[in-house]
């Protein structure tokens, strides 16, 4: 008999970019944001709400091991074509309950467009490794 939930490790994603493990992965995570309009009607208390549209967004984080930002930037501004990525996150912790239930824990997303601050180069005398932040928006999921 067993008394222990399971639920899913973080610990035990991975991340892919365009097909490419991102080997040095640290977090990884999207978010679905609903476009909503609220209102009231005459003799109702309550507030209708309903969605209009959405926007899906989402942060990476990870270990600097590759030209791959900078590459990605050099060529925009060589181009002038906004760079488009497909990211794709995969959970398959075995020992979990969702796994039992329900197999890996997956989710791609397509038109990924990096926006924010995007870190090209960084030295720091009091740090200690150098991790990228990424910030990106996204047009659509997959799975």
């Amino acid at each position: 008999m067993a008394y222990n939930k399971n639920p899913i490790s973080a610990r035990e994603g991975k991340i892919y970019i365009d097909g490419l493990l991102v080997y040095d992965g640290v977090s990884f995570e999207v978010n679905f944001t609903p476009d909503t309009w609220a209102g009231r009607e005459l003799g109702n208390r309550g507030l209708s709400t309903r969605y209009l549209g959405y926007s899906l967004s989402g942060k990476l984080k990870r270990r600097r091991a590759t030209t791959w930002l900078k590459d990605a930037m050099k060529n925009y501004i060589k181009t002038g074509v906004t760079p488009e990525f497909t990211i794709t996150g995969i959970n398959e912790d075995k020992n979990s309950d969702y796994y039992k239930e329900y197999g890996k824990l997956e989710v791609t997303v397509v038109g990924c467009v990096l926006t924010g601050d995007i870190k090209i180069f960084s030295a720091d005398a009091e740090g200690t490794i150098l991790e990228d932040d990424v910030a990106f928006s996204a047009y659509d999921i997959l799975e």
